[in-house]
């Protein structure tokens, strides 16, 4: 089984690296880090980087297709390399996959349309102008079709999908020794739950105008 994790300029990594530590380990699994072109893509902070091994070229017919999010997906809206090759490589796969504002470059090249899907919150109703159906939920399952909320949400998704291919009980060894037992210091993690003036400020500074 392949998995391929699109990588691309200024791409979230937890949003790649979270759901591949859970996937990855998956029975059988062959994971690779793809891009438009090999070598070394900067993250969104700019202080770390991941090779990307093969092109996008090189990886035809993945069994997982899994595309992180990040402030460099606005620019890839409608961006064809990208979304040809997100159009070629679904028509094979088993599962199609997305963290964050992943799901808003499925969207774009037209994986998603009638489809529940969802995304990070300050993106989420974005979905609806790309013929998905927006889903405040942490991770939704459409068919093949899998996204995942903001960022953290990634190693849900994982997990859930991870249950899918190799068993419940494979993937509850996974969350084991990987020790995935959150309990975070504040319960600010979603709009619901934050203080209000802080979802307000993350708002009103938010990228997502896309292109």
């Amino acid at each position: 089984m392949q998995i391929a994790v699109v990588v691309y300029d200024r791409f979230t990594a937890l949003d790649a690296v979270g759901p591949y530590e859970v996937l990855s380990r998956a029975p059988g699994a062959e994971t690779v880090f793809v891009a438009e072109r090999p070598g070394p893509v900067r993250t969104d902070t700019g202080a770390l980087a991941v090779v990307a091994d093969r092109s996008l070229d090189e990886v035809r017919g993945p069994d997982v297709v899994l595309v992180p999010g990040g402030p460099g997906q606005s620019a890839l809206m409608e961006h064809g390399p990208l979304l040809d090759w997100l159009r070629a490589a679904d028509a094979t796969s088993t599962w199609t996959t997305s963290v964050c504002t992943g799901s808003l470059l499925l969207a774009a090249a037209g994986l998603l349309d009638g489809r529940r899907a969802t995304s990070h919150w300050l993106a989420l109703d974005q979905l609806e102008r790309f013929g998905a159906a927006p889903a405040e939920e942490r991770v939704v399952f459409d068919g093949k079709y899998v996204t995942a909320a903001g960022v953290s949400a990634g190693i849900d998704m994982g997990l859930a999908l991870l249950g899918r291919i190799a068993g419940d009980e494979h993937a509850q060894a996974v969350q084991l020794a990987t020790e995935y037992d959150p309990r975070p210091p504040y319960d600010a993690g979603s709009p619901d739950k934050a203080p209000a003036h802080l979802v307000e400020s993350l708002r009103a500074g938010s990228r997502f105008i896309l292109r």
